[in-house]
């Protein structure tokens, strides 16, 4: 998976850009998914906040079928592309903001109906797949497409393409945070930004900021 990941390294670094941009102007970076594809947007959305501190919402994760698909199987929701659009219209979707779908197979209706919708807005857009030229890496304007091959368990695409695909979400997000300046170190490596005084040592509260 590292080496899948490796051969896209510029369409990650071309779509960090872009979402560093478009958050830089108000707009938020929302993901888009069903499955375990949403379920890895929704677990790195929710990361962003206590990893980095930024606010709630500047990162939104999104999944076919609400809130109960995040640990239940919600069947056939993956396939509604009404669902897609409508999640995106209950989050006052705008122009300034950046839509990540998700997809190993690169088919879901419900991520390819909102990726459609987005562009309609005028949002930027970026697809994440694992198989090259699939509907969501055409419909999307930037296409991020780790190709790991066939999975040991026939279509559980939560093995192979699932870690792909988190490597891919975690650089996004970590990617956008460092060049919006909310990544900082300590020189031991210890203490970030978002913990509190009392839990560091002394001496550790000289910060240095990573540049990209």
């Amino acid at each position: 998976m590292p080496l899948a990941v490796e051969r896209v390294l510029p369409d990650i670094a071309a779509a960090i850009d872009v979402i560093h941009a478009q958050v830089s102007g108000g707009g938020r970076l929302i993901y888009l998914g069903a499955g375990t594809s949403g379920r890895l947007g929704i677990l790195d959305a929710s990361e962003c906040p206590p990893t980095y501190g930024v606010k709630p919402g500047l990162v939104v994760g999104l999944i076919a079928g609400g809130e109960y698909a995040i640990q239940h199987a919600v069947e056939g929701a993956e396939d509604s592309r009404e669902g897609g659009v409508n999640d995106l219209k209950n989050i006052g979707l705008t122009a300034q903001d950046v839509v990540v779908g998700i997809a190993a197979s690169g088919r879901t209706p419900y991520v390819i109906a909102g990726l459609e919708y987005a562009r309609q807005l005028g949002c930027r857009t970026v697809g994440i797949s694992c198989n090259p030229g699939s509907a969501v890496s055409t419909t999307a304007e930037f296409a991020i497409t780790p190709v790991v091959g066939a999975e040991v368990v026939t279509g559980s695409s939560r093995m192979k393409a699932g870690t792909a695909q988190k490597l891919v979400l975690n650089m996004l997000s970590t990617g956008l945070m460092i060049k919006s300046g909310q990544s900082v170190r300590q020189p031991d490596g210890r203490c970030g930004r978002h913990q509190r005084k009392t839990a560091c040592a002394p001496g550790q509260y000289r910060q240095k900021r990573y540049r990209m």
